[in-house]
């Protein structure tokens, strides 16, 4: 199965999605952004969520794959004065989704993406764990 992945996911998060319920995850990483930005909520829209860096993913690295309940993308408009002197302003851009756990996974093969294009990986469902 090819999927959207989000990458450097806390593994507290993945353990906390992993007892059934569902969670909202706020996103500020660009890639993962990305990621979420074209997607459309539904029963056949899932992500791979993995702690594993967007640099290191490579085939065999674990994760899960999570269902998409909803999705929603802000803008957030900062603005620092320290009068009469300097004056910033700044804009950040964040992703909320709100997912629910559907299975252990792992990683088959990495489709990398570009700044503006999601990562893609093919992945299986692990059915159970082998010792190295």
């Amino acid at each position: 199965m090819k999927i959207t992945a989000l990458t450097g996911i806390s593994s507290t998060v993945i353990g906390e999605l992993k007892m059934g319920k569902p969670r909202t995850i706020e996103l500020q990483s660009a890639n993962n952004v990305v990621a979420v930005a074209s997607l459309e909520p539904g029963p056949d829209t899932h992500l791979f969520l993995t702690s594993v860096d967007l640099e290191d993913i490579s085939p065999g690295d674990m994760g899960i794959i999570v269902k998409v309940l909803s999705v929603n993308i802000t803008m957030k408009r900062m603005i620092d004065i320290i009068h009469p002197v300097y004056y910033e302003e700044r804009e950040r851009l964040s992703a909320r989704v709100q997912v629910r756990y559907c299975g252990n996974s792992m990683v088959k093969s990495v489709s990398a993406g570009s700044l503006c294009h999601p990562t893609e990986v093919d992945v299986v469902m692990a059915a159970h764990y082998r010792a190295v």
